[in-house]
């Protein structure tokens, strides 16, 4: 199954910055991508796991902004910290990798309205696709544009 979204469409291409640098081009923004110099990259930018980590804080984060502010509730900010978690000793019926997310909510909430926005970080688009897990279709393509 294929379906096609209006999502910017991330092309990643070597940098040449040692064995694994690489461009990551989305729409008009361009980040590195490497590996950190223990796995014998040059830590040019954020490991590929990262790059995970950051796309799952980033919808939290903006998640809980969009239902405080449609709720008008005082959330002065919000903290997100992504952490991955290598499962060891892994049975059959356990996840190999974790993501953990630490979430600071700072204002004058309600106890109830802390609860409402943990809550609503659960439903986070990115979130919700990872638990559910995401299908990898590969193909070879004559050329990237």
């Amino acid at each position: 199954m294929s379906v096609t979204t209006d999502r910017n469409i991330v092309h990643i291409e070597e940098s040449g910055h040692g064995p694994y640098g690489q461009f990551v081009s989305i729409g008009h923004h361009v980040l590195g991508a490497d590996e950190p110099q223990a796995l014998g990259g040059e830590d040019t930018g954020p490991d590929p796991f990262e790059f995970v980590m950051a796309g799952l804080g980033a919808c939290t984060a903006m998640t809980i902004r969009m239902y405080a502010s449609r709720k008008n509730w005082p959330l002065e900010n919000v903290q997100v910290s992504v952490q991955h978690v290598r499962a060891t000793g892994v049975s059959s019926d356990t996840r190999p990798h974790a993501m953990e997310r630490r979430i600071v909510l700072v204002g004058p909430l309600t106890d109830e309205q802390r609860d409402a926005l943990i809550k609503i970080a659960q439903k986070c688009p990115v979130g919700l696709a990872l638990e559910a897990g995401i299908e990898v279709l590969t193909v070879e393509a004559s050329g990237v544009s």
